[in-house]
């Protein structure tokens, strides 16, 4: 197990550092009501007093639910400002416009939240001085368990090097609310979506191909196709290089 009191010092030092040479007046993050945006939050907290988690509900009953009452909680026993933007009717508009140009997908429907959200925490990073802290964790990066220009847009990073065994791990040593480390991980972009139900693939045993190399050949079949179906996602934007 790794050494978390050395972890949480590190990582907010790093945090201060990003932002005095940003220049930057806080931080502001997505606080989804899950593990790593509950992370993130406490971090960025204890190393910047001027923090804000924006609660961003759209459409998915879950968000108004459960996702919220789990952020508010991690946002009161951690001190951190909390506000509070409904996308459903900026969702619902730009699905309207969409759908006189096009024919939208599942996938591509599934992905306007996260951009939204995205756009939302930028417009008032912009407005109020902040920078965004980015809330992905090692093993959705590695299976590209993730929206490009959505959830994978932000400024830095506190966590990405954490599998999701070392997130849960770090959240009991800080003593996070129960909600959080006992809730199954989740994207909450539609009823009923687990992280680990769409994937096929169980955490644990994704972590530890990612921590050991050893996947079974049924486990290791899955993680290459996503892996490798997700390329794109992980690389530099393709630039003509004269």
């Amino acid at each position: 197990m790794r050494d978390y009191k050395q972890e949480f010092d590190k990582r907010v030092e790093f945090i201060q550092n990003v932002l005095k040479s940003s220049r930057a007046s806080g931080v502001i993050y997505g606080n989804s009501g899950g593990k790593d945006s509950a992370l993130v939050g406490i971090l960025c907290k204890a190393a910047c007093d001027n923090t804000v988690g924006i609660i961003m509900p759209c459409a998915s009953k879950r968000n108004f639910g459960m996702d919220k009452d789990d952020g508010l909680e991690v946002a009161e026993q951690y001190g951190i400002e909390t506000r509070f933007v409904d996308l459903t009717p900026v969702r619902e508009c730009e699905t309207e416009m969409l759908s006189a140009v096009t024919t939208l997908t599942d996938t591509a429907l599934a992905n306007i939240a996260p951009r939204l959200r995205m756009t939302t925490l930028y417009a008032v990073a912009a407005a109020e001085n902040r920078i965004v802290a980015g809330t992905g964790n090692r093993s959705e990066a590695y299976m590209g368990y993730f929206t490009k220009w959505g959830d994978g847009a932000h400024d830095f990073n506190p966590i990405a090097d954490l599998t999701v065994t070392e997130i849960y791990e770090f959240l009991e040593y800080l003593g996070a609310p129960r909600c959080i480390i006992e809730k199954a991980p989740s994207a909450g972009l539609f009823e009923g979506q687990t992280d680990e139900s769409e994937m096929g693939l169980s955490y644990a045993a994704l972590d530890k191909f990612l921590l050991t190399g050893e996947a079974s050949e049924h486990d290791r079949a899955i993680i290459d196709k996503f892996h490798n179906a997700s390329e794109h996602k992980r690389r530099p934007i393709t630039a003509y290089g004269g």
